[in-house]
């Protein structure tokens, strides 16, 4: 369990975190997001005692992670995949941390073959790509066996097969019971592996709900209904308050329904159906709503050349 209160970071006059109030839940699988800028890995950061907070706090387990006596083996994380020794080995790098930590060598040999680098282990750092380096990071974030887990934009620079093992890693965790927060811009593979979703902009939360509560709250989940009688059901739709939009001669849109709700009434008034269903949007534009004010750097479109321009 991570519990977060009233957490406030300032770096001078900058304010990276604003009074910030959350939790993260054993059992559970947390996306943690937000805009480039918004303090999600300040955030981190002071979860793991590397800044200290202006106020409030952030603890595991009820207590700060400087006071953990066997920190590896209770809290595990990936923040930077790139702050490793680039001349040591995979495999060294992991039992340097593991005979720090009271860990034995074995469990180096068996995060290395979870996370698939046994092939790479005795090579230099140096020479590992970006995957990789994600893959040992995520190594030394499992060594001790913790039950809490961090990690900071772990998909970045995996490929697909990466990916979909990363997926299947991370449930398996929190159905082990533990607890699981990740940070991510990927909003398609936070609706994949997310239960619950933290949402914070400039330092502030937005958001603290799962991923079909949000999508539901801003209106993101509907109800297409094809029938060939449209045009009654359409007007019953609307009588009972409902916000209906018509496709085309046959097929509606319903918001904030159910098809449970529109099959029964259609049921009711005998009207037939060919098609019912419930269509959920993508967490990428409900994200885009929440964090819209919240978008510190914006970029803008190319001007056009002035030649360009003029052969038009």
């Amino acid at each position: 369990m991570i519990e977060v209160r009233g957490l406030t970071k300032r770096y001078g006059d900058v304010l990276a975190v604003d009074d910030l109030s959350f939790d993260v839940e054993p059992g559970k699988v947390t996306g943690f997001l937000g805009p480039n800028g918004a303090g999600k890995s300040t955030t981190m950061r002071v979860m793991l005692g590397l800044d200290r907070p202006s106020s409030g706090t952030a603890v595991v387990h009820g207590r700060l992670f400087s006071t953990l006596s066997e920190p590896l083996r209770e809290v595990g994380a990936l923040l930077d995949p790139g702050s490793v020794h680039p001349g040591r080995t995979g495999r060294n790098h992991l039992r340097v941390a593991a005979r720090t930590n009271g860990i034995p060598t074995a469990r180096v040999d068996e995060v290395i073959e979870q996370v698939g680098l046994a092939d790479a282990a005795r090579r230099r750092i140096k020479g590992y790509s970006l995957g990789m380096r994600q893959r040992l990071g995520i190594a030394a974030a499992l060594l001790g066996d913790p039950g809490v887990l961090l990690f900071d934009e772990p998909i970045n620079g995996l490929d697909l097969d990466g990916v979909l093992w990363l997926r299947g890693l991370l449930r398996r965790l929190a159905d082990d019971g533990r607890t699981v927060l990740v940070s991510s811009h990927l909003m398609s593979e936070m609706q994949q592996i997310a239960d619950r979703l933290v949402v914070i902009g400039r330092g502030r939360l937005i958001a603290d709900a799962t991923v079909d509560e949000i999508l539901r709250g801003l209106g993101h989940l509907h109800v297409r209904v094809r029938s060939p009688e449209a045009d009654s059901l359409l007007t019953q739709l609307q009588e009972k308050g409902l916000n209906v939009q018509r496709v085309d001669a046959q097929e509606l849109h319903v918001e904030d329904s159910t098809a449970e709700q529109v099959g029964r009434l259609a049921h009711t008034l005998r009207i037939p159906l060919h098609h019912l269903s419930e269509v959920e949007q993508s967490l990428e534009q409900a994200y885009i709503e929440l964090t819209s004010s919240s978008v510190e750097f914006h970029g803008h479109p190319a001007p056009v050349p002035a030649a360009t321009e003029a052969a038009r």
